[in-house]
Parts: structure tokens; C-alpha cells; sequence
């Protein structure tokens, strides 16, 4: 990608990451908001998986498709769709009740409150 396709990008929404809204650092990513899923091989020599070069869906690899995502937000989205994305940010809750002990003693003194709303994109509400 240029420099410059790549600044585009970084101003779509002023230097904000199009999920979360936080401020975007350096290593920031450039989501495909339809994704790519870029394709992989397995290389014995380096006994792992690498980017062949090429992807699914290469129309889809344009500057309207893209955003400004912080690095946390893109690798959960990874190849997923908008929509399950949202689903599994919305899922998080319920899994924090089910697994992890500490969430649960914090909520249970008051540290956390949980509330039920949508989950809404930083770029959703800037339309």
C-alpha cells in the first residue's frame, strides 16, 4: 500500500480507530471492512503457515473498503464480517460471567456494572 493510500486511510475518521474510537498509535492496521482472507500455505522450511501473496475476494481490496482500526480491534475482527464481529464483542459479557472468577468478584462487589445496549461502531456514529 502507498504512503499516501495509506494516510487516506488514517484520516478517514481523524486519526480514530472505525471500532472502538480510541486514538490511533503507531502500528496502527488497515481493516478490509469486507473482508479479503488473505491465503496461506505451509512452508516446511520454515515449519509454519505464510501469506502466499494472494487472497479471496480481491475486488474487495480498495480504499472505500478499508478503515483505521487499532491493532487490538483488527486481529478480533480478523476475517470476520461486520456483523460478527458485533456478535462476538456482544458475547463477551456472558462469557466473562461464565469463565473468569475475577470478573465475577468484582462484579459481585460492586466494581463492575453491566449494561445492555447494542454494540455501535465508532464510524456508525459519525453517519
Amino acid at each position: 500500500m502507498k504512503k499516501s493510500d495509506r494516510q487516506k486511510v488514517f484520516d478517514k475518521y481523524d486519526g480514530k480507530c472505525a471500532y472502538c474510537g480510541c486514538e490511533l498509535v503507531k502500528g496502527w492496521h488497515v481493516d478490509e471492512l469486507e473482508p479479503l482472507v488473505r491465503n496461506f500455505t505451509y512452508n516446511r522450511d520454515k515449519g509454519k503457515y505464510v501469506h502466499d501473496g494472494t487472497c479471496r475476494h480481491p475486488e474487495r481490496l480498495h480504499i472505500n473498503n478499508q478503515n483505521p482500526a487499532c491493532a487490538s480491534c483488527n486481529i478480533m475482527k480478523s476475517s470476520e464480517s461486520l456483523e460478527a464481529f458485533r456478535n462476538k464483542i456482544s458475547a463477551f459479557v456472558n462469557s466473562l460471567n461464565q469463565y473468569h472468577t475475577q470478573y465475577k468478584f468484582a462484579k459481585r462487589y460492586g466494581l463492575v456494572v453491566e449494561t445492555v445496549k447494542p454494540v455501535v461502531f465508532y464510524f456508525e456514529t459519525l453517519i
